[in-house]
């Protein structure tokens, strides 16, 4: 009877071992489990525009994008989100490959501010979306027939001694309302696989990239704070980059972070020369050299406790809800980087 007592005895202590174990296990792996990031795909690229019917016939004629939604938008969620009073809006969305665009006028209140005359490269509201091409001569001669102003000299190869950046060649230019695209075309090996593509000519957005004064800074925001993944990075000097740039002795830090899906986020530091001027302070959302990038959340009430804990400067608000019809979003909240870069967090 003893010996029987002592087998059960023996059997329960190995099975409340392992009940304890495995316990113990789980709080590890739930203790060291990754965080969910709180943006989990990077949406439109944003741009306040003068004329939108003027902006869609050079959008879609020259670089090929198609209009695939229209809305007209006002009431108090449309002016909280926007810091903009009486506001009325109406955006076009534009798609080019995976990737997309919205264009938004003010029908009220009219009269925001160009992109100021003398912009540069290195100022800090500079933003641009890079526009992914297969064929970079053909792609020019297409702007050049189109009338474009320039922002570069020309096209530029990066150097072969940048192992990051080597054989990619770029272009900027403007749109109607002066703000900066890119065209970009990667090498074979470079960047993602569909971007090798021959059957057109304008493929899709790689990125939007946005000038900063701090890289550190930013990674704290874009990174630690909103979960953005760094995807890449390079330092950029030499003649090339000054005609890409039109910025004499530039000399950059490129950081590109990504979300799982949409465009990626591309931080520009000059190291030199550091006298790129500041994003004004009273910039506003009808100003016509707004940007802003649009962010889907999965819970906008946690991302808008987060951006506050991080001293977020919030544009709205908080989170609003926007007035039908829809952009494929409901609630949204508008909030500035550390350099005054906007950014629309939404959630469907």
């Amino acid at each position: 009877m003893s010996g029987t007592l002592q087998r059960m005895g023996w059997a329960i202590a190995v099975a409340l071992s392992s009940l304890i174990a495995g316990g113990t296990r789980g709080c590890i792996s739930s203790a060291h489990a990754a965080p969910v990031p709180l943006v989990r795909s990077v949406g439109c690229v944003a741009i306040t525009v003068s004329d939108a019917d003027r902006s869609l016939h050079f959008y879609s004629s020259v670089l090929g994008f198609a209009k695939v939604a229209e809305v007209e938008q006002a009431g108090d969620g449309v002016e909280q989100l926007a810091a903009v009073s009486g506001a009325r809006t109406r955006t076009l969305r534009l798609k080019l490959g995976r990737e997309c665009l919205d264009l938004t006028e003010y029908l009220a209140p009219p009269g925001g501010r160009a992109v100021p005359d003398d912009s540069r490269s290195n100022d800090r509201w500079f933003q641009h979306a890079a526009i992914v091409v297969s064929d970079m001569d053909r792609a020019y001669a297409v702007l050049r027939q189109a009338r474009v102003e320039h922002a570069s000299t020309s096209p530029q190869r990066l150097p072969d001694w940048n192992p990051n950046a080597a054989g990619i060649r770029a272009f900027y230019f403007r749109d109607p309302d002066r703000h900066v695209l890119e065209v970009l075309q990667f090498p074979p090996g470079k960047g993602e696989a569909r971007w090798q593509e021959t059957d057109r000519l304008f493929l899709g957005i790689d990125h939007t990239a946005i000038v900063v004064e701090d890289t550190q800074a930013s990674l704290r925001f874009y990174r630690d704070t909103l979960g953005l993944r760094p995807a890449g990075s390079s330092e950029n000097w030499g003649s090339e980059q000054e005609r890409l740039n039109n910025v004499a002795g530039a000399h950059l830090r490129i950081t590109t972070l990504r979300a799982s899906t949409g465009p990626g986020v591309e931080l520009l530091e000059y190291l030199t020369p550091r006298d790129g001027r500041p994003f004004p302070t009273d910039a506003r959302a009808n100003d016509l050299f707004h940007w802003h990038t649009t962010l889907f959340t999965s819970d906008l009430s946690r991302a808008t406790e987060t951006l506050r804990a991080a001293h977020a400067r919030f544009v709205s608000p908080g989170a609003v809800t926007l007035p039908g019809p829809k952009l494929g979003y409901s609630r949204a909240l508008h909030v500035r980087d550390p350099d005054g870069h906007a950014l629309q967090v939404v959630s469907e």
